[in-house]
């Protein structure tokens, strides 16, 4: 969900992530605590010195970065420390944000879909080396040795050689592609580096994953999670996905600035063709319960019939999900107040981010949704972990209270204001991508015209794996759609000679393209490509990969066969 340092955008599943690791020596032991305190029938231990003002500190996130709610749980030693929420679900309505208010959870999911296969190994109906061919005959990647190759824990570690969102636009925005025809056009989806060469986050592998999920278990992904995660783990108020949101419901309205500047809401969105990578709506109170089993090693606060505690996973198998399976390049951040966060190791598991900070090791994953980020952050040797979810498209924000967190056990003596931090990062990119834009018009010919008439461009344009791209010639002006994807349709202005932008009408994507087509020698349009304006669109938005040419109208489409 490249791991793009600042501001956090939506990712397909998204991901999108932010630089979020870590460095620095050893920290001094965290100061001992007072005893407990009983709330009604919970106890809980006092919240240590340096987050007295918690409360306080999650609002000047909320105001400094927009974001209308926040929901935050802490977990120390199998208590639950804090869970509260901040602000409200939907700016301009009443309804306040608390511990069981929903949130899309986005790449959150992942883990998941990672304990499920997990569970399905130890129930011997799948290895987690098996190839993928063995489980899914039909599956092809566009190169027969990554084919063949392909295991299924390769699945969930971001090494296929698939480049970074490659496929997102199959289901991100929402398409009406089932999982099973997502899966089936990887095979034209283009491998541009080494298989196990290097890491590239992908979502659509977790698409693969999710069909192996249901081809072992005899379950939909939807029903399997439901019983064999949820209802063990007691995370009763969680869903799959947006279609089980009931009116009524304590759930959250996420919330993106239009034209990256004008805050609005965003209306919800399943995703119903990879839930397997990012579809699960969950409360702050059902993920601590999600980090005690974590922190505990699979350990579930129930017995079993013998007597000994129950289990959701064995600890080897949380060893696997926990060890590092493709090394992330570790790079500087933008400015010198964030080198503290700067890691000694990087990499990823099985559905799992791996790093350190202030010498402790560091199990986590983010998740980014339309108008909806998360982060989920485990210490295991501390048996700490925290969970921020928002309702508003800011990693920022979710950074900077995460990390106070953090610091509250692991350098206890220091109080970094990283909310100012942030948003000195965030303002830094904002100023980056305004100079990119101005690149692009200073380079501009405004005296260009396009080398045919506008109606000449108009016509069905199909790529191999996304499909269908159809231009009309509307009232003097061409008007783009995606056959496949309801929201991506927008109008097309001139830029120069044959390029064109397209601004599309739902202003909430910030997804604003290029299009560029190419004549052959008689002038006849021979391709079109496309690829974002801006440097702060989500990298779900793959319109560079497409390869699109012209067809006839009404041609079929092989892929569909």
């Amino acid at each position: 969900m490249s791991q793009r340092f600042l501001p956090l955008r939506v990712a397909g599943c998204c991901a999108l992530f932010v630089f979020a690791t870590s460095a620095g020596a050893q920290a001094p032991a965290a100061k001992s605590l007072p005893p407990p305190v009983s709330t009604h029938d919970l106890v809980q231990p006092l919240l240590p010195a340096q987050l007295q003002d918690f409360a306080a500190y999650v609002d000047s996130a909320r105001k400094t970065f927009d974001v209308p709610g926040i929901a935050v749980a802490i977990v120390k030693d199998g208590k639950v420390v804090m869970e509260q929420g901040f602000g409200l679900r939907e700016i301009g309505k009443p309804d306040k944000v608390d511990a069981h208010t929903l949130f899309a959870i986005a790449s959150n999911t992942k883990a998941f879909t990672a304990a499920s296969l997990q569970q399905l190994a130890e129930q011997g109906k799948l290895k987690m080396d098996d190839r993928v061919i063995d489980h899914l005959p039909w599956f092809r990647m566009s190169d027969p040795y990554v084919t063949h190759e392909m295991r299924i824990r390769d699945l969930l570690a971001h090494r296929s050689g698939l480049s970074l969102g490659a496929g997102d636009l199959l289901y991100w925005p929402p398409t009406s592609y089932t999982t099973k025809e997502v899966v089936e056009r990887l095979r034209h989806v283009p491998i541009k580096n080494g298989f196990r060469s290097g890491y590239a986050y992908d979502n659509i592998l977790f698409a693969v994953a999710t069909l192996v999920i249901e081809q072992a278990s005899g379950q939909s992904y939807a029903d399997y999670v439901r019983e064999h995660i949820f209802q063990p783990v007691g995370m009763d108020e969680s869903l799959i996905d947006k279609t089980y949101l009931k009116p009524g419901m304590d759930v959250a309205i996420g919330h993106a600035k239009a034209d990256f500047k004008d805050l609005e809401p965003v209306p919800p969105m399943a995703w119903l063709n990879d839930p397997g990578a990012g579809g699960i709506y969950a409360s702050v109170h059902d993920l601590a319960k999600w980090m005690n089993v974590q922190l505990a090693g699979g350990v579930l606060p129930t017995k079993g019939a013998d007597g000994k505690p129950a289990r959701l996973f064995s600890a080897d198998s949380q060893q696997q999900m926990w060890s590092m399976l493709t090394p992330i390049t570790i790079t500087q951040p933008p400015i010198p107040e964030l080198a503290p966060l700067v890691p000694h190791f990087y990499g990823y598991g099985e559905s799992w981010f791996l790093s350190d900070y202030r010498g402790q090791r560091l199990v986590w994953h983010t998740g980014g949704w339309p108008g909806m980020v998360s982060r989920v952050t485990l210490v295991p040797e501390l048996h700490l972990g925290v969970v921020v979810l928002t309702n508003q498209e800011s990693g920022a924000a979710f950074n900077a209270v995460t990390y106070r967190v953090l610091d509250a056990y692991l350098n206890p003596d220091k109080k970094t204001d990283w909310v100012a931090a942030y948003d000195k990062a965030v303002k830094l990119g904002e100023a980056k991508a305004d100079d990119s834009l101005a690149k692009h018009a200073a380079a501009r010919d405004k005296n260009s015209k396009p080398s045919l008439p506008l109606a000449q461009y108009a016509g069905t344009y199909r790529d191999p794996w996304y499909g269908d791209v159809v231009i009309s010639h509307e009232n003097g002006k061409l008007r783009l759609r995606f056959s496949k994807t309801a929201q991506l349709i927008g109008t097309m202005m001139p830029w120069q000679h044959d390029s064109f932008t397209v601004r599309w009408d739902d202003r909430a994507l910030n997804a604003d393209a290029f299009v560029d087509f190419t004549l052959d020698m008689d002038g006849h349009i021979r391709g079109m490509r496309m690829q974002p304006i801006s440097p702060l669109t989500d990298f779900s938005f793959d319109f560079q990969d497409l390869r699109l040419v012209p067809v006839a109208a009404g041609k079929p489409d092989p892929s569909e066969d």
